[in-house]
């Protein structure tokens, strides 16, 4: 199953609603990164009149997880993920179009390949950053995901 970003866009709408609602939307995957886009809107804000932080963790984790879920569908094997822990830094106010882009597709080869050949569970470390419409950065998250071929 290839993923494109309306299956990903349909998918967050189905299984992800609060995602859904707050805006969040994919807008490319490949092999190796995955884009996804969130505005600024009063649905999303915090008091301080701007992107509250969960909006954009949301927006950061599902740009790795599209990833992890996309090579996954690629091996044809059934191998389960979770998230076991995540960082975060915000280095500006998030307002207007935040932009959340994931380069680490490459990683996520070895360790699923490694997966398979041990069946033992591995851990990997994927980053998403935020930028605004400016291109500066608004905030950079870190998500180790654990990926186990299921038995």
């Amino acid at each position: 199953m290839t993923l494109s970003p309306s299956k990903l866009n349909r998918f967050t709408m189905f299984k992800l609603p609060a995602a859904y609602l707050c805006g969040i939307r994919t807008k490319a995957i490949s092999e190796q990164h995955c884009v996804v886009t969130v505005r600024h809107r009063w649905i999303n804000q915090n008091p301080f009149r701007s992107m509250f932080w969960a909006v954009q963790g949301m927006a950061a984790e599902f740009t790795t997880g599209a990833l992890v879920m996309s090579k996954i569908a690629a091996t044809g094997k059934s191998i389960s993920m979770l998230i076991l822990s995540n960082e975060a830094h915000f280095s500006k106010k998030a307002t207007g179009l935040i932009t959340f882009v994931c380069d680490d597709g490459n990683l996520l080869n070895a360790t699923i390949e490694k997966a398979i050949d041990t069946g033992e569970g591995q851990t990997v470390w994927m980053t998403s950053v935020g930028t605004n419409r400016e291109g500066v950065v608004v905030s950079t998250f870190r998500f180790q995901w654990t990926l186990k071929l299921k038995s």
